[in-house]
């Protein structure tokens, strides 16, 4: 091969060496990584007490509410409620309801079986935050619909007359029923428990007998709290049952003697009173929700079978 040749093959193999070695490899440019959504804090809802207590609320979904009541912390669930919105659990029992612009609440303590709340521990409220609205305005072309008729305003108790409307006994135990009528100008409405405070013939509270709440009447038991709607001179009903026989087992020999009755309308303040003297034993009373009628029908009976002849 002649000098020249040589030269021109090995330059060529040198070109073929350059193009065929291997570069360097980049590394890829850096992805920031997406931002991850915050966790949501539900915001505490604050219910001033009358007792001077407040209760902080966290709804924390549909079905649940977390209560801060006294430096403890509660889960309740939701229950059934025939108005308002009711949550139970960890031996409490929590009841709200909107009435003209405010939040009324209940706290109260579970009976044994974490059914029904016997005893109101805070009786609070606070101002209603009013409707979201949620939907766009309907067209000007298409007619709005009527509102259905609400329920007229509570009745406070500067507009209530208490009475005592009549009774029965038997077996140790005593009922009244009593009555709140409307002696204002203005209609309004009663829904749930009355307030009950028993007091001695010096206008003493009797702190040692306790007003626990039952479903129903003492003629009807199981019925759940309805709205009663008053018209003017209107009554609504609710029954106070009690026990006569002392408790000899407890340590109670005698029992103590009432004398006067304070009520309140349920979520009001205002008290109207009763003169009224029995003796409650056993250190409780019980109290019905209101019902628009004295003594509630009782249930129907049902058919028999008939045998022909």
């Amino acid at each position: 091969m002649s000098l020249r040749r040589l030269t021109a093959a090995v330059a060529v193999l040198g070109l073929a060496a350059a193009c065929t070695e291997p570069q360097e490899a980049q590394p890829p440019m850096p992805v920031p990584p997406s931002p991850q959504p915050p966790t949501p804090q539900v915001p505490p809802v604050g219910y001033a007490c009358e007792s001077g207590q407040t209760v902080d609320v966290r709804y924390l979904d549909g079905d649940t509410a977390q209560i801060a009541y006294k430096g403890q912390s509660y889960i309740l669930r939701s229950a059934p409620s025939a108005s308002g919105a009711r949550y139970s659990g960890s031996g409490l029992e929590w009841w709200t309801a909107t009435r003209e612009g405010r939040d009324s609440a209940t706290l109260s303590r579970l009976d044994a079986d974490e059914d029904v709340g016997v005893a109101v521990l805070e009786r609070c409220g606070r101002p209603s935050p009013g409707p979201t609205p949620t939907d766009a305005p309907p067209s000007p072309t298409q007619p709005t619909p009527a509102a259905p008729p609400a329920n007229p305003a509570p009745c406070r108790g500067p507009q209530l007359k208490l009475a005592q409307e009549g009774g029965d006994a038997g077996a140790g135990n005593r009922v009244t029923v009593l009555s709140l009528q409307n002696v204002g100008s203005q209609a309004c409405s009663l829904t749930g428990y009355p307030g009950l405070t028993l007091q001695d013939a010096r206008g003493r509270d009797l702190t040692t007998v306790r007003a626990e709440q039952r479903l129903g009447s003492y003629f009807r038991q199981g019925q759940a709290p309805a709205p009663v709607r008053l018209a003017p001179q209107a009554k609504a009903y609710f029954d106070l049952a009690w026990n006569v026989v002392p408790h000899e087992g407890q340590d109670e020999h005698a029992c103590p003697s009432v004398a006067r009755l304070r009520v309140t309308a349920p979520g009001d303040t205002s008290a109207v009173t009763l003169a009224q003297a029995f003796t409650p034993c056993g250190g409780r009373v019980q109290i019905s929700p209101v019902r628009p009628v004295a003594e509630p029908a009782p249930p129907p009976e049902a058919p028999t079978a008939t045998t022909r002849p």
